[in-house]
């Protein structure tokens, strides 16, 4: 382009004295500002018309981009431009770019074109965007969108950002797939921050690796155009996934790591909040977190047809603490916490909650979260019996030495099981819960023998039986016959030795099957504690 130590540009490009004063810029590394100084008129976003005084040609950007012209002696090129309106397509695909780049408060006239382009670091901050056209793209250093109007779509599948991602205040609209950014495969070496962004269609992240975290708080979703408004099956999140509120305290922002694109951590007790919301389905499947999935203080809005899906996710915590979907389901069906730290107010009703195969170790109840309701919530993730959440549930509360909470949990699971059986079945199941709660209230059986045995001693002390044979009975003792006949296997010498008739015969026979019933009920609870069941 231009001869060694040369920096004119070409006189056949007539640069205007925007693209001049922007050349010049270039050269020096500094800011070419092409602001008039009026707020409304300087807006990108706004209404009003930006004249020639203000307009460079992407074909100038693309020069400067990728064959500028050498520095001046001490200086370091660089790309600063705010203000400006650029016409035409800005492409350079493919291309390699080893200035910075900073387009601050500009317009684009038609699309960005970056594929498979490489950059050290490119920010595009307040921008007016008709498209970014950017698969495949490769920087050294972060990619910044902060702030900008996105008419149709984000694509940046494949892409490979060296540090972070910034999408904070970013609004998107779909493009003609019903995508507002299509990140499929997406890398980023440490943090992809979307904090109060704003997606109008599909944000897809299918399979994209996020180095440190991933925050949407604040943010909100929006696709009434399809199931999902975020899709984001595979997706592998180092640290914590953040579907969070964002603080509005004293400003649009908090302190942050890198000011003033950043948001900042979850918003304390008192502070003025825009919780994260999202309008559609959102689908997580196969997601690994490698610290937490929060989801405090979220709003879902889904139709009826539409889902929360969380199946086999693999996290240490899932922090569901979010207002309860009043439409639509939550699956959890196969995925796998070691901390489930939630509350009664998050989940959803009978049918709207699926967790067959959800695995947790540990309990963490915010609030009030009693035994009862932790039963409503297992009936109303299970509208057909599954012994699976109970199973789980009990295991989780028996770890944390919750021994009667976890037989309670158990025994509402027989109590459910008995619906599904046959109507001999049902009863008999009805007379192991009546008398000793299928094993698992042993004590009961205690009081059940007692009252029998109290019973048949008041009877036959004033109806003995005669002996089976005379003079070789026992001496007469209603207390250890009646003991004898309601024990089994035990053999105490007494009820072989007499022969019961007439009423005394069916009282005996009662006490036998009582037993029997008594006895066989406390070895099945025996069996299923011993089996940690």
């Amino acid at each position: 382009m231009t001869e060694p130590g040369d920096g004119d540009a070409p006189a056949d490009l007539q640069l205007t004295s925007a693209e001049w004063s922007m050349w010049q810029a270039f050269r020096n590394g500094s800011t070419c500002d092409l602001h008039i100084g009026d707020p409304a008129r300087d807006d990108p976003h706004g209404q009003h018309l930006w004249g020639p005084e203000r307009r460079v040609r992407a074909r100038v950007v693309a020069l400067l981009l990728l064959d500028g012209p050498p520095p001046q002696p001490g200086r370091v090129a660089a790309l600063q431009l705010t203000g400006a309106y650029i016409t035409d397509t800005l492409d350079v695909a493919g291309g390699t770019i080893k200035p910075f780049v900073e387009l601050r408060d500009c317009r684009f006239e038609a699309e960005v074109v970056l594929p498979e382009s490489h950059f050290t670091t490119l920010r595009l901050v307040n921008c007016a965007i008709p498209r970014l056209e950017a698969a495949r793209l490769h920087t050294e250093g972060d990619l910044h969108l902060a702030r900008c109007v996105v008419q149709s779509g984000i694509r940046i599948t494949d892409a490979h950002i060296g540090t972070d991602l910034m999408l904070n205040q970013t609004i998107v609209h779909k493009d003609r797939q019903g995508r507002s950014v299509m990140a499929d495969g997406l890398t980023v070496a440490q943090d992809l921050q979307a904090e109060m962004m704003e997606s109008y269609g599909e944000l897809s992240l299918r399979g994209a690796t996020i180095g440190v975290s991933l925050s949407l708080r604040g943010s909100r979703l929006c696709n009434p155009f399809g199931r999902r408004a975020l899709n984001a099956p595979q997706l592998t999140v180092e640290r914590t996934l953040y579907l969070t509120a964002a603080g509005l305290a004293n400003s649009p922002f908090s302190s942050s790591a890198t000011p003033p694109y950043g948001i900042g951590q979850t918003p304390s007790r008192g502070t003025r909040v825009q919780r994260f919301e999202c309008e559609g389905g959102m689908r997580l499947d196969d997601g690994r977190f490698g610290d937490a999935v929060d989801f405090e203080n979220a709003r879902f809005i889904m139709e009826s047809d539409q889902e929360l899906s969380l199946r086999r996710i693999q996290t240490p915590e899932l922090r569901f603490l979010g207002e309860r979907p009043q439409r639509g389901r939550v699956i959890l069906s196969g995925a796998r916490v070691v901390n489930l730290i939630d509350k009664s107010a998050s989940w959803p009703g009978l049918g709207g909650l699926w967790m067959a195969g959800f695995a947790y170790e540990t309990l963490i109840p915010r609030g009030h979260f009693p035994l009862a309701l932790r039963l409503q919530w297992v009936a109303a993730a299970t509208p057909e019996y599954a012994p699976e959440p109970y199973e789980m549930l009990a295991a989780s509360l028996r770890s944390t030495g919750e021994d009667a909470d976890a037989r309670e949990v158990l025994l509402a699971k027989q109590r459910r099981r008995r619906e599904t059986l046959p109507l001999a079945a049902k009863a008999w199941g009805i007379l192991q819960d009546w008398t000793v709660a299928y094993g698992y209230r042993p004590g009961r059986a205690a009081v059940w023998m007692a009252v029998l045995w109290a019973i048949g001693t008041l009877y036959f002390s004033t109806s003995p039986p005669p002996p089976l044979k005379a003079g070789e009975a026992p001496p007469w003792n209603p207390y250890l016959y009646s003991l004898d006949l309601l024990l089994p296997v035990i053999d105490l010498n007494q009820g072989a030795a007499w022969k019961p008739g007439g009423g005394s015969q069916w009282v005996a026979a009662v006490l036998i099957l009582a037993g029997w019933v008594l006895a066989t009920t406390v070895a099945a609870g025996a069996s299923r504690l011993l089996r940690r069941q």
